[in-house]
């Protein structure tokens, strides 16, 4: 366990949205409140525990508690892959902690013992803090035993845990008979309700995670040949491998591993997401764009030069870099930085205006020999997005959509590309009335954001918000309330990066997360 936090008859606790980096449990023994996982609203209730995973999007707020308060507590899970047996079957099959959401526990005052036992003892000495880690153990064992026992089966849970099963035995010989028996259906149902839910079957599905785990081997940069790698993800015939890698990857399999070994700098933020879905992580980008945090987590990536904001420092590291290609915007301060850049590699500098995303990611694979790739690329997008369409419901195609950003001047009308491309020209939604004619990112006040009548609203909120708007303070407010979207509980909240930049990766990891917000959801 890493941390502990014990709040008590205080007015409220508020989780800003920020992604998990650890495992995060809510334990309420007092309050009423709510939480967003994934764009999914939870009501927290006394008594209960709520468990969130490493990568999930989460916001909280919880008042009125008393003397007996709530708990926080983050921690990690280590699965040991030597240890075998039924227990760590389990905790694999579901991403390596068997317990997500609410959690409803046989006896809650046994479980908020615990978590005040845990927090009394970490604030002693070393010996006692062990002590502590101990009924940290007791209470995770607690907190399994009731909820392995109450889980249902129901047919989300089914499909979630096939997919899982797909992703830990993928090298073996998958038939939809045995996938079908893992998820307890028959194989019509379970073939209909698995590309209803990821919109592609359930081979097409392993077939994609196989070349995925292909890709990522080759990306390692060990000396395995094409063979053993094939024999290592599941395939046995070598031109099967190649002709499904391709279909995939939109080049062959030995392409790919050649173009894996050059070294491709990302001279600005927005070339990132370009090339991340060329499925290619810069060897150096820019140090002071959170995309460049993101990715690192995100692809466990740690080699990635961070290039300096100073121009002459950041061409020194490039010269020792020594890359192969270089690809920026033509925004550059001087004449004499572009002559230094192409002494140093080839160069292709993009316009930043005037130019899609679509025209940017096409040039780029033009110019790194992956047409291929970026087609490819293409295809799957433009499925994605028939099917984030099909999956949301009809009601929200008929509603008026708003987009705000809280930002550290106030409240802004959202302007960015990426967004207007996304729900406006790729999923068709509908803006408000008056939203197009209205110029982009321009300050507005509540009353302002009002008169647009919108139905649906969806909230971008900065790390460094104004601190007298945040979404308690407007629901302060007589005007934010009268709007149609606030008054029918159709408000939702992101962060502001990623989402906003406007790249092929970003645009496809937004219709991701319009699908978790929206799906089901009227």
């Amino acid at each position: 366990m890493k941390h502990i936090n014990r709040k008590n008859s205080s007015n409220e606790w508020e989780l800003r949205v920020q992604f998990l980096k650890s495992y995060m449990m809510i334990v309420v023994a007092s309050g009423q409140g709510w939480l967003t996982i994934d764009g999914r609203f939870v009501e927290l209730r006394e008594g209960r525990t709520y468990i969130c995973s490493p990568g999930q999007l989460v916001e909280g707020f919880l008042q009125s508690f008393d003397e007996r308060g709530f708990y926080e507590l983050r921690f990690d899970v280590i699965v040991d892959e030597g240890v075998t047996g039924d227990y760590t079957d389990i905790v694999r099959q579901e991403e390596h902690f068997p317990v997500k959401g609410e959690v409803v526990a046989s006896s809650p005052v046994s479980i908020i013992v615990l978590c005040e036992r845990i927090a009394d003892h970490l604030q002693r000495d070393l010996l006692q803090r062990f002590r502590g880690q101990i009924y940290f153990q007791e209470l995770l064992y607690t907190i399994l035993a009731d909820a392995l026992l109450l889980k249902e089966r129901d047919s989300e849970a089914a499909l979630e845990n096939t997919k899982s099963y797909i992703e830990e035995y993928y090298q073996l010989d998958l038939k939809i008979e045995h996938l079908a028996k893992v998820a307890g259906m028959s194989e019509r149902h379970f073939m209909r309700l698995f590309k209803k839910r990821y919109g592609c079957s359930a081979i097409e599905y392993l077939t994609i995670y196989r070349i995925s785990q292909a890709q990522q081997l080759i990306r390692s940069g060990g000396h395995y040949r094409l063979k053993d790698i094939a024999r290592h993800v599941g395939y046995n015939d070598d031109a099967y491998f190649r002709r499904k890698f391709t279909q995939v990857s939109g080049i062959p399999p030995a392409a790919f591993m050649r173009n894996c070994k050059l070294k491709i700098v990302a001279y600005h933020p927005a070339i990132i997401g370009q090339l991340l879905a060329l499925k290619v992580i810069p060897c150096a980008a820019p140090s002071d764009h959170p995309w460049t945090d993101y990715y690192n987590r995100k692809f466990e990536k740690n080699n990635v030069l961070p290039l300096s904001t100073d121009t002459s420092l950041k061409l020194t590291e490039l010269e020792l870099a020594a890359p192969d290609f270089i690809v920026g915007l033509d925004n550059l301060t001087t004449v004499e930085e572009e002559a230094s850049l192409r002494d140093i590699a080839p160069v292709l500098l993009l316009p930043g205006e005037g130019m899609d995303w679509r025209s940017h990611l096409t040039l780029i694979a033009q110019f790194l020999n992956k047409k291929g790739a970026a087609d490819a690329w293409l295809e799957h997008y433009e499925r994605r997005v028939r099917f984030v369409a099909e999956q949301i419901t009809p009601d929200i195609y008929g509603d008026r959509l708003l987009v705000l950003r809280i930002n550290e001047a106030g409240l802004e009308m959202m302007g960015n590309r990426s967004v207007r491309t996304v729900f406006y020209d790729d999923l068709r939604l509908q803006p408000a009335a008056g939203v197009e004619d209205t110029e982009k990112n321009r300050q507005v006040t509540i009353a302002q954001a009002a008169e647009f009548n919108a139905d649906r609203l969806l909230l971008f909120i900065d790390e460094n918000a104004h601190p007298s708007i945040s979404k308690q303070t407007l629901m302060r407010s007589e005007q934010w309330r009268v709007i149609p979207a606030v008054r029918n509980g159709r408000v939702d909240v992101l962060p502001v990066y990623p989402w906003t930049e406007y790249t092929a990766f970003t645009n496809e990891l937004m219709l991701d997360e319009l699908l978790k917000l929206w799906r089901y959801r009227t």
